[in-house]
């Protein structure tokens, strides 16, 4: 298969008008935001907290200038710009133009992972019902149909879009953003301390990539099974709140175990979690702040003071780590306390062996349920 000159992709959209890029990254667009990244200002390549967001921002900018910005996201994403599609850009409301770039994992015919597949068979589906029109991108003819998109774009003044295939673009690599932090342990290592703090009858709800990656290593390593852990394979930014709702089910400790671009993409959940949840409740909130799993772009994680905002909304002991050694005791304070939540910092960076898990989702719901007696 041939593939796109990503550099020329990229500047063959700016000289036909688009001069904003704003979403979510996605593992298949990994080499493509990582040139944005790199050939953008700052200012005009945001990655924002979730798709929504940066459809928002899309219509914001084109009122604001009449011009028109790209919003780059994979097609899970799809579920978060349903509404502001509809109800702001859509022809029939404010009629706000923009492309969408978006990565088709799950497509027909290409092998992925669980959580993917029924997402990539309905993918056309949904857009037809968002009523948008799309182009799979072909790298033989891609000019053409780049120019079809915008000249339907400007025609409509409504967004369109273009799916994007795995392995449509030409590899870039990606620089990542220095941080003013000196951060040497790694997820891995602190996953390690976090499961042995906690011990193997608690349960743990794991968010979206390569923590619940490493999770369901790290156990088969142990050889403890899996019935503990919910790993949220799908649905980034929900770990938190399927955590709550098992909590409220059991009497059982339920640890959540969050990233921080997951945490941003659905922030405003930690106060309905703080103020509600029972006391068999902890918040763990692993940041090493960037998208990792899709290829390392940088949130706004480090830029914030999350501790600031977990306290704002209700939980009462708060703290950070960022080293191995104060990690036991951090753990200790946390389970032995309500309301309680442990942010830690952690260098980027994984195994390039790492697996993915072998159990089905299917079976580890079973498989919880009978443990949880549901």
């Amino acid at each position: 298969m041939s593939r796109i000159e990503t550099p020329e992709f990229y500047d063959y959209l700016v000289e036909n008008g688009v001069d904003l890029f704003a979403g979510v990254p996605d593992s298949l667009l990994q080499d493509l935001c990582a040139c944005i990244d790199d050939r953008s200002p700052r200012e005009r390549n945001i990655v924002t907290a979730n798709e929504g967001n940066a459809v928002g921002l899309a219509c914001g900018y084109h009122v604001a200038t009449g011009r028109f910005a790209a919003v780059y996201l994979q097609n899970s994403g799809l579920g978060n710009i349903v509404n502001p599609v509809l109800s702001l850009a859509h022809p029939e409301v404010y009629s706000v133009p923009m492309l969408l770039i978006v990565g088709w994992r799950g497509e027909p015919g290409v092998k992925d992972e669980p959580q993917h597949v029924a997402q990539g068979r309905l993918t056309p589906a949904l857009l037809d019902g968002l009523e948008i029109p799309y182009q799979v991108l072909d790298p033989d003819s891609w000019r053409e149909q780049v120019d079809g998109a915008l000249d339907t774009m400007r025609e409509t003044n409504a967004p369109v879009a273009i799916l994007v295939r795995k392995g449509t673009f030409s590899s870039y690599a990606f620089a990542k953003r220095a941080t003013a932090l000196d951060l040497t342990l790694s997820r891995e290592e602190a996953l390690e301390q976090v499961l042995e703090a906690i011990g193997p009858d608690a349960f743990v709800v794991s968010t979206t990539g390569k923590t619940s990656r490493e999770v369901f290593e790290i156990r088969e390593r142990r050889e403890q099974g899996h019935a503990h852990d919910f790993l949220t394979v799908g649905g980034m930014g929900h770990s938190a709140s399927i955590a709550m709702g098992m909590a409220l089910g059991t009497d059982e400790p339920v640890y959540c175990v969050d990233g921080d671009g997951a945490f941003l993409m659905h922030m405003g959940s930690a106060a309905v979690i703080a103020q509600q949840a029972k006391d068999n409740y902890r918040y763990v909130l692993i940041n090493n702040g960037a998208h990792e799993s899709v290829g390392g772009q940088a949130t706004v994680a480090f830029d914030i003071d999350i501790e600031a905002v977990l306290r704002g909304v209700g939980f009462e002991n708060v703290e950070t780590v960022r080293s191995a050694d104060a990690l036991p005791d951090a753990m200790a304070r946390l389970s032995d306390r309500p309301r309680s939540a442990l942010i830690i910092e952690t260098a980027q960076g994984s195994r390039a062996d790492l697996g993915r898990p072998t159990v089905t989702p299917l079976a580890n719901k079973a498989n919880m349920m009978l443990e949880l007696g549901g």
